[in-house]
């Protein structure tokens, strides 16, 4: 197994906003904002391998190591029956999302296959929130088959909640698989439970004797949540990665909208680098929502500068 971030010391970077680019840029039609239906025939497969391909390049580039997320952040019980998957055909697109990372791996610099998880419900508000033991036992068939296929570790995205993470990285650390736990956050820097960012990685922590490798926080730009990183706090430690929205709008906003919001790339690439002294072992870059290679060659190159 590759060495993670933590460890590396090296910068790592990630992909983009996957669905908006292949939506807005590419044309391409998701149902249920999920790409894993894109596996399923040679066309998909091909745009996927594009826009993966694309980013490691950039990564080549840089000199920086990757981590690239299994397109499977929505292929889970409740969002698979809602697009005709079964238990059986959910795991076999899962397996197939991680064959398909597995061609683009390299040593140097390196290639982490990340299995992509997603919330069992919205990225953006809780709806009905699940216990730990619940959460734990609905995503165990999913982390299960990407632990079987060997993926570097799994990616939590836009959590809303923390018992649901808490969840998750009890089922990762099950199967032996390091897990990675990323918070969405509002425009007030709280998750959209409510619950104050530190609060919640505390807890998550607390509950799972500190199971996550590291945490992130994806889907917000750091203007939402820059004023709640108060410097020397002890869970500043346990942020590694950050993966910002290109737009400063809100959730409400951005769900209203039916036009990519791109924002400014260089911009966006000083916002990371302003919060450099704060986050101190920030070691993962890459975006959410609108961004593609250009927004993250603008931070790669800010924080590195």
């Amino acid at each position: 197994m590759t060495a993670l971030p933590t460890t590396d010391g090296r910068l790592f970077v990630t992909d983009g906003g996957m669905e908006t680019t292949l939506i807005y840029r590419d044309g391409l039609e998701l149902p249920e904002f999920a790409t894993f239906p894109l596996l399923d025939d040679e066309a998909g497969v091909a745009a996927l391998r594009g826009y993966y391909e694309s980013y490691a390049q950039l990564a080549a580039e840089l000199d920086a190591g990757i981590v690239l997320d299994t397109p499977t952040w929505r292929a889970n019980r409740d969002w698979g029956a809602k697009l005709g998957y079964d238990e059986a055909a959910l795991a076999d697109v899962n397996r197939r999302a991680v064959t398909l990372l597995r061609t683009l791996r390299r040593a140097d610099p390196p290639v982490l296959i990340s299995g992509c998880v997603g919330p069992r419900g919205d990225g953006y508000v809780v709806g009905d929130a699940m216990d730990a033991a619940e959460a734990e036992r609905y995503h165990e068939a999913q982390i299960a088959v990407l632990a079987e296929e060997g993926v570097d570790l799994v990616s939590a995205l836009t959590l809303t909640y923390a018992g649901e993470a808490i969840g998750i990285a009890r089922t990762a650390a099950l199967h032996g698989v390091p897990v990675v736990i990323s918070f969405t956050v509002e425009t007030d820097g709280r998750l959209p439970s409510g619950q104050p960012l530190g609060e919640a990685i505390d807890q998550v922590d607390a509950a799972t004797g500190g199971a996550a490798a590291y945490f992130m926080v994806n889907c917000a730009h750091p203007t939402h949540f820059a004023h709640v990183l108060e410097d020397g706090a002890p869970w500043l430690e346990r942020i590694v990665g950050l993966r910002a929205n290109a737009s400063t709008k809100s959730h409400a906003e951005l769900d209203a909208s039916d036009e990519l919001d791109p924002g400014d790339p260089d911009d966006l690439g000083e916002r990371y680098r302003s919060l450099l002294d704060v986050l101190p072992r920030l070691r993962v870059v890459g975006g959410c929502c609108g961004t593609d290679e250009r927004h993250i060659a603008a931070v790669a190159r800010a924080v590195t500068r």
